[in-house]
């Protein structure tokens, strides 16, 4: 330490004068101190005021200039010397410096401002003013295709330079894909692919820019897809397999790219790792396991590259997804799971799938998690049940296969996600298929768990499927059994309530159900209706202009049924209907002009 203050102090005297050589063994010295003992050295160097000096020392012309660049890649690995080399104005000399042709002055420079950028808001500031990235930028571009040992060094700095400077940083990270590094890195990546180091920069320089949305357009312009899984596929170590993860997750959110990825093999690559992984028990291989059956699925969202992993129902990926259901592994039975869920997503798909015989594998899959009760497990395979039963030509199928007595099993979760999915589901299934619906109709326990459902104000998804399933029992059975079953179980003012919903399908259909419950049972509802100002929510969404034909259309049918009771007729009385129906006669909405002559009609008689 006393050397290096003696140096110190000879520095601060040499630095203007030009006797080069004392001040290279000067800066020898500095080398020395820093390798023996970084953080303490650098404290000294600050201490001392040596940083100011350092501009000066800078010099294009200078053969000590690669060792004053070194010295601040040194200082700058700590983190508390970084804002002060910005403060002392070494910025824009070593930016300056970057316009060099030696090897060595380009790769210290690009070695300090790398680390004087790392994770310093001020730092990057700087770089950014003094527009070090662009030349970096250019140097990269212009060096790509070289492959000299020398010059993969000095890439490697580079590219670790940009990604110190944009990491983290939107805007900065937005520059960098307007200068167009992203094409060249891309390049990069295929020609160098034999350099760990330089690999490695690229992957976590991809990663920081595939976070941005912007740049999924650019990287689907290269030949990314076929780049990453060629490195993939030679990859052995857990770590370097992680890392490509780590740039294909955020990019296969974008559709090109996800086909792209499909047609260049990854698939095949995720199905070798879940083979590989499944029965290990190491903290990587369960690690991998779940990236890649967790990136299978987000590949199978897009319309394109799941319909051709779909293969019409022969592909060997779809049967190898398939075989994950029955699996002991529970990632492996929720990636399975979902990804039925995204090939059940038009009709063609699921048709095929239910008459090949998935809906048993789920039902069995559902049946192991009513005890074990793993809740994702649970959410995924309803989810695939619910998209499963949209096509009509399903429905009676999988309610022949007991699809709604295992759903039933779960009406005592707590979860608000398989309530929402499970409702969801019995919704799906029980659309235009009046047996089941007044079978579930008329089951008291169903109702009983609905009304409770259709408080739950914390979970509007929840609440709002509920409903909707309480006026689907009614609409789809036109049961009077059903009626009588919601009368008791209290769902009428629920309905009501619905009936005011700020989505229109359903104010609709909340609408229908409570017209069937005063055509097929209006004495047993009376009580209710009136209870749950029935009326005067009718006069409301007759009067509002905002309200949509079909819902004033099937307002003025309710209160047609619901005049034959005493009470509600008194109420039809007293809110004067008569003159917002006989408004409605000049609806130019022929159905709704027509249902207002008839209602006028009606409440005219009974006035």
């Amino acid at each position: 330490m006393d050397n290096l203050s003696e140096a110190l102090e000879k520095l601060k005297l040499g630095s203007t004068d030009s006797a080069t050589d004392s001040v290279e063994s000067c800066l020898d010295c500095l080398l020395k101190a820093l390798e023996n003992n970084n953080t303490e050295a650098s404290v000294k160097i600050q201490e001392m005021g040596v940083l100011p000096l350092l501009p000066t020392l800078l010099n294009p012309q200078s053969t000590c200039t690669p060792k004053v660049a070194n010295i601040i890649a040194e200082v700058a690995k700590n983190e508390f010397m970084r804002s002060p080399c910005v403060e002392a104005g070494l910025i824009p000399p070593l930016v300056q410096l970057l316009n060099s042709t030696d090897q060595e002055v380009l790769l210290q420079t690009g070695r300090a401002l790398g680390n004087i950028c790392y994770d310093s808001h001020e730092g990057r500031s700087a770089v950014d003013l003094a527009g070090g990235a662009q030349i970096v930028a250019e140097h990269i571009k212009s060096l790509y295709q070289n492959t000299q040992p020398e010059n993969e060094k000095l890439l490697t700095v580079f590219c670790g330079m940009l990604m110190n400077y944009s990491n983290d940083n939107d805007s900065l990270q937005a520059q960098l894909i307007n200068m167009g590094v992203i094409p060249t890195l891309v390049k990069l990546l295929g020609i160098h692919s034999h350099n760990t180091a330089l690999t490695e920069m690229c992957l976590i320089a991809f990663g920081n820019l595939a976070e941005l949305e912007s740049s999924k357009e650019q990287f689907a312009s290269t030949n990314i897809s076929e780049e990453l899984v060629r490195l993939f596929q030679k990859q052995t170590e857990h770590e370097k397999k992680e890392m490509i993860f780590e740039v294909l997750a955020p990019l296969a959110e974008n559709d090109v790219i996800k086909l792209q990825l499909v047609e260049a093999g990854l698939v095949e690559c995720l199905l070798d790792v879940v083979a590989h992984t499944v029965d290990g028990e190491r903290e990587e291989d369960i690690a991998q396991l779940k990236t890649a059956s967790d990136l299978m699925v987000l590949l199978l969202l897009g319309d394109e590259s799941m319909q051709k992993l779909f293969e019409g129902g022969k592909g060997s990926v779809f049967q190898r997804v398939l075989s994950w259901i029955p699996s002991h592994n529970h990632q492996l039975q929720l990636a399975g799971a979902l990804a039925i869920a995204n090939f059940a997503r038009n009709d063609g798909n699921c048709i095929h799938m239910v008459d090949t015989g998935i809906v048993q594998k789920l039902l069995e899959l559902l049946d192991r998690h009513v005890e074990e009760g793993n809740v994702t497990v649970q959410h995924a395979a309803l989810s695939a049940l619910r998209n499963l039963a949209i096509p009509v030509v399903n429905k009676s199928k999988m309610l022949s296969a007991g699809v709604a007595d295992v759903v039933l099993k779960f009406l005592q979760s707590e979860m608000p996600p398989v309530q929402f999915k499970l409702l969801g589901t019995l919704r799906m299934l029980i659309d235009t298929q009046a047996e089941a619906a007044d079978q579930l109709g008329t089951n008291g326990k169903l109702v009983e768990r609905l009304v409770e459902w259709c408080e739950a104000k914390d979970h509007a998804g929840v609440m709002g499927e509920s409903n909707r399933l309480l006026s689907a029992l009614i609409r789809h059975s036109k049961s009077k059994e059903v009626v009588r079953t919601v009368i008791q179980g209290g769902g009428v003012k629920h309905l009501v309530t619905m009936a005011t919903s700020e989505h229109m399908i359903m104010q609709n259909e909340a609408l229908v159900a409570l017209g069937l419950i005063a055509a097929l049972d209006l004495v047993a509802a009376e009580k209710d209706f009136v209870g749950a100002n029935l009326v005067s929510v009718l006069h409301k969404l007759l009067s509002d202009e905002r309200s949509a034909p079909e819902i004033k259309y099937n307002s003025m049918i309710l209160i047609c049924s619901v005049m034959g009771s005493e009470p509600l007729h008194k109420e039809v009385q007293g809110l004067a209907f008569i003159d917002v129906v006989s408004k409605l006669r000049a609806h130019e909405n022929k159905t709704v002009s027509h249902q207002a002559s008839l209602t006028e009609q009606r409440l005219t008689a009974q006035s």
